[in-house]
């Protein structure tokens, strides 16, 4: 889920356990061009302090104005609207016809906030029901579904991580592209068997295997939101991966390495049960033109590409022209974790 939610829910459980009366604010259905979407939230406490967002600021300051003067849920949700009319969408500054229906939830040991942030540091995936005419809630195993349901009566919320990151190697680049994914709000997951660099893997937030690639990725199961970047130019690994990988329904398969050395790749996985579709579905070289030489700046170029696909932006898979001297080049530098990457353009 989104770090800001995150925060939001971890305010909240901060702040009512330290005696004050807490608020959370969820977005649940919005008209026309409402500036948030659907799921965004926010916790207000009683003396006006406030973390997240429902609105962009629109209607931050009437919502902080109401807890104040005390019209505000004590026992049950309520549901309240913004914006109904041309000018309430004025008075808040909502865009034009823009509206946004909220739920207000008094926050509650009750809640199951703090159980619901435990979860999801494990992350499991959990879906938390609030019943709107009780306040009681309920929570059960996740799968991925939209993150908001609301039929008047019921809430319910997808919570925990919605994509995740499979990163073969754990050389220099995989330390940049996990933790820029982890900012993403990915669960990675960095599968490297080779003792000199697993041993020195020291980035927060993400998972260790030191299983074989392929063994990982038939355990994982890979589903249409899971990513499989292979970046240690060794085909003894990457190739491994890639050959389960192709095979799922995985919706961003990438993999690190010039033009030419990707096209050996695809020569090889082309003489094993791999049909010409799923060798199409490889970014190969991997990330967007940007110029990228760093292994930072690498590491945002496949991050880009990975992100517009996984938010239905077409990418083409046109080349950065090279000359045969170049291409050379960057085949001798592929075994490097900081070479450039010949890298394609996004449409």
């Amino acid at each position: 889920m989104d770090s800001v939610d995150l925060e939001v829910l971890k305010s909240a459980v901060q702040w009512t356990r330290a005696g004050f009366f807490v608020t959370l604010g969820t977005v649940v259905r919005t008209w026309g061009s409402a500036p948030r979407p659907v799921g965004s939230m926010l916790a207000i406490r009683e003396d006006g302090h406030m973390v997240g967002s429902v609105s962009g600021g629109c209607v931050e300051d009437d919502l902080i104005a109401r807890i104040r003067e005390g019209d505000w849920p004590q026992d049950r949700p309520q549901v309240t609207r913004y914006g109904v009319t041309a000018e309430e969408a004025h008075r808040f500054g909502l865009p034009c016809g823009g509206t946004l229906q909220l739920v207000l939830e008094p926050v509650r040991e009750t809640s199951r906030i703090a159980e619901l942030l435990d979860t999801i540091g494990k992350f499991r995936l959990v879906v938390r029901e609030l019943d709107m005419k009780t306040g009681a809630v309920r929570m059960a195993p996740g799968h991925h579904t939209p993150s908001v349901e609301f039929d008047g009566e019921r809430l319910i919320t997808s919570h925990g991580p919605r994509h995740r990151l499979v990163v073969i190697g754990a050389g220099q680049l995989s330390k940049y592209v996990a933790s820029m994914a982890c900012a993403l709000d990915y669960h990675v997951i960095v599968c490297d068997p080779r003792s000199e660099y697993a041993d020195e893997w020291q980035v927060p937030g993400t998972e260790l295997s030191r299983e074989m690639p392929d063994d990982l990725l038939v355990r994982l199961q890979l589903d249409s939101h899971s990513a499989v970047l292979t970046l240690t130019h060794d085909p003894k690994l990457d190739d491994m991966a890639l050959l389960e990988a192709l095979k799922s329904p995985a919706f961003y398969i990438g993999a690190i390495g010039s033009r030419v050395n990707n096209a050996r790749r695809r020569e090889r996985l082309s003489l094993f049960d791999l049909s010409t579709t799923e060798i199409e579905r490889l970014h190969g070289p991997v990330g967007m033109h940007l110029g990228a030489r760093t292994p930072a700046e690498i590491a945002v170029a496949i991050l880009a590409e990975m992100t517009a696909i996984k938010n239905g932006i077409a990418v083409t898979q046109t080349f950065a022209v090279r000359s045969a001297d170049d291409a050379d080049d960057a085949d001798d530098d592929a075994h490097h974790d900081d070479a450039p990457a010949a890298q394609c353009h996004s449409a």
